[in-house]
């Protein structure tokens, strides 16, 4: 089963905020084939496009908020057209741009015109989701809308396996559901007392969520193949959807070790199960 690997670089933050090139470095050791971007953490696209250069990684996508894409998408999407970059991503929608929220509707029209540019570059847009877009809007699902909405060749899945697991969806059926579309897959893994979620769980935004199972909070995010997720058959499932890459993220590190001790922990595992 082979599939490109990436590493959402906003998994290891706190070591890329300090040294970005040299955390870069690190990722390449623990066998990721690529990275997925969350910001540039002050440097320069043509500083970043050297630094993937020369550690060998692959820069295959972006997370950009809509917002910064819409201040001026020329510049922020040549940005990261000149990084490499195949993919961006639309990471995360403020409350006010949600499933059933006034600003839905031009929300939708916004993520097609972003798309639109982004072609002019050679990139690919895709949708991230988290679980508010499991909401019913007419009785279809948000995140069903905005994929029939937009028109498939503007708009890809980037199915986000724990968010769709927590919204109470099976994310091997909603890999499946979007076969063809489905380019690249983050995978996720996360434990979770109980059925109920916490009120915050979103740390893609600075949100800071008392996210730990071991404090005795009910929800905890982990390395890959340490949670709940049933990665052999979300892989299959990715696998037969036509899925190029998976992107590994930890939203924020557990089990006492450090970020990068997650993401090295997150690819051995991959590893065993010949990824």
């Amino acid at each position: 089963m082979s599939f490109l690997v990436a590493l959402q670089v906003y998994s290891v933050r706190d070591f890329a905020e300090k040294d970005l090139k040299g955390t870069l470095e690190k990722i390449k050791e623990m066998g990721y084939d690529g990275v997925e971007f969350a910001g540039l953490y002050g440097n320069q696209a043509g500083q970043v496009k050297k630094m993937v250069q020369e550690t060998g990684l692959i820069p295959i996508s972006a997370h950009v908020p809509l917002d910064e894409m819409l201040s001026d998408p020329d510049t922020v999407i040549g940005d990261y057209a000149e990084i490499g970059c195949k993919y961006i991503a639309v990471p995360y929608l403020p409350e006010e741009r949600r499933p059933g929220k006034d600003g839905f509707e031009k929300t939708l029209k916004d993520i097609e015109m972003l798309a639109k540019a982004a072609k002019k570059f050679g990139i690919q847009m895709l949708y991230h989701n988290h679980d508010f877009e499991f909401v019913k809007v007419d009785g279809e699902y948000g995140l069903d809308i905005i994929y029939k909405t937009i028109p498939e060749e503007l708009l890809k899945t980037q199915i986000d396996t724990c968010w769709v697991n927590v919204a109470g969806e099976d994310p091997v059926e909603y890999i499946r559901k979007y076969s063809g579309r489905a380019p690249v897959v983050h995978l996720k893994d996360f434990v979770m007392k109980g059925k109920k979620k916490p009120e915050q769980l979103y740390e893609l935004i600075g949100i800071e969520t008392k996210t730990e199972v071991e404090s005795g909070e009910n929800f905890g995010f982990r390395p890959v193949g340490y949670g709940v997720q049933d990665f052999p058959s979300i892989l299959k499932a990715s696998r037969e959807a036509g899925a190029e890459w998976v992107v590994v993220e930890q939203d924020r590190p557990a089990l006492g070790k450090t970020s990068l001790e997650c993401a090295a922990m997150s690819r051995e595992y991959l590893k065993k199960l010949g990824v």
